[in-house]
């Protein structure tokens, strides 16, 4: 799910279910004996208190959960300990007394009905799961048959659930692959125009993405959508260089200190640019700062270690790979044995340590892809472009 609608996904799940807890228990408990039957007032036990001390307690951890950007744990927590709490309640407020046993709240049926919501098959386990876990062994503790009607209504609803939850995400997958599709478009059309300036540099972006993803990728903490999102980044790295005169850009000798200038504020134009492009707006750091370095020499900000943000670490490795091992029209191609020498001998000054570490154990990964890119296919574009 995007991380946006999440978010809103989640406030309203958590105003309607402290809605609906309260409202079906006070109604059922409080105005059903005065208008309706002529039961007792009032909750079958104290034990039934300990429902709402510890779903109101659990409202500084929501908060927290919010605050450091997790909120898809928050129905985890809320859908758990709910089913956990209400099943000590029910075991304490009717051992002994089984034939009295009543209980469950509406709440459980907007549990199982809200999960497509969230478009997420694991929390549909846990929610069907987990409800109809709760009433049987209530009915194994209790030896009661009341829960068999419960279970039934459970499986039920569960069966309606999953089938809006498939189609749900049918039609979100399909959406979201319209939207990569185009966006994929875009950023190679804006590629090949940049490529269209300066031919030396033809497939460097590609590359630059696919070594910088396998980086990220070994590292293991990012998310499929947030992978995405740095890939298509790379991608347009060097987007800002499109504002640079064909003389600088494509000189073949040594610049002057005012065209090197001039080279230095493609990071800036770049992330300006694109910064409020929706698919990408996450990883700009990867356009503005992939030319920072780790002792602070590097540019626009000149930040120093941990202040270069982490992604920008991640492909200032591989645009600085791809840039050696590649022919540029003022020198050779190295060899990509070189190339992984000169990065070892980085680590610390332009370079991340850890990240150094890391990308010994995917350079043969680098390496395979390297051998196997379509050089002489790129190469043919540039002859005939």
């Amino acid at each position: 799910m995007i991380p946006h609608e999440e978010q809103q996904t989640v406030k309203w799940f958590l105003l309607f279910f402290y809605i609906i807890l309260l409202g079906y228990d006070f109604f059922y408990y409080y105005v059903v004996p005065v208008f309706i039957t002529s039961s007792k007032i009032g909750f079958p036990s104290n034990y039934w208190y300990l429902n709402y001390i510890v779903l109101f307690l659990l409202i500084p951890v929501i908060v927290y959960l919010y605050k450091t950007n997790k909120q898809s744990k928050i129905k985890y927590v809320i859908t758990i300990s709910y089913l956990s709490v209400s099943f000590v309640v029910d075991i304490f407020t009717y051992y002994g007394n089984a034939d009295s046993y009543f209980a469950g709240n509406v709440v459980e049926v907007f549990l199982i009905l809200s999960v497509p919501l969230f478009l997420n098959t694991r929390y549909f386990k846990v929610v069907c799961l987990g409800v109809a876990g709760r009433y049987i062994l209530t009915g194994i503790i209790l030896k009661s048959f009341y829960v068999i009607m419960p279970i039934i209504l459970i499986i039920i609803l569960s069966v309606m659930s999953f089938f809006l939850l498939i189609r749900f995400q049918g039609y979100v997958k399909a959406i979201s692959k319209s939207y990569d599709d185009q966006l994929e478009g875009i950023v190679k059309g804006v590629i090949a125009t940049l490529e269209l300036k300066d031919p030396y540099t033809r497939g460097h972006s590609e590359r630059v993405a696919n070594y910088a993803l396998l980086l990220l990728q070994s590292i293991g903490k990012f998310s499929k959508q947030e992978q995405k999102s740095f890939y298509y980044a790379c991608l347009l790295h060097d987007i800002g260089k499109v504002h640079i005169p064909d003389s600088i850009l494509m000189k073949p000798g040594k610049l002057s200190k005012e065209e090197f200038e001039i080279i230095k504020s493609h990071p800036v134009v770049g992330a300006d640019a694109v910064k409020d492009v929706e698919g990408i707006k996450n990883s700009i750091c990867v356009i503005r700062s992939h030319h920072e370095r780790w002792d602070g020499n590097g540019y626009p900000d000149k930040l120093k270690g941990e202040e270069i943000p982490f992604l920008a670490r991640v492909i200032a490795i591989a645009d600085a790979f791809d840039a050696m091992t590649s022919s540029r029209s003022y020198r050779a191609a190295l060899p990509v044995e070189e190339a992984y020498t000169r990065i070892i001998e980085g680590r610390g000054s332009q370079f991340d340590p850890i990240l150094v570490e890391q990308f010994k154990k995917v350079y043969p990964d680098w390496v395979k892809f390297h051998i196997t890119y379509p050089w002489e296919q790129n190469l043919l574009k540039e002859v005939k472009g």
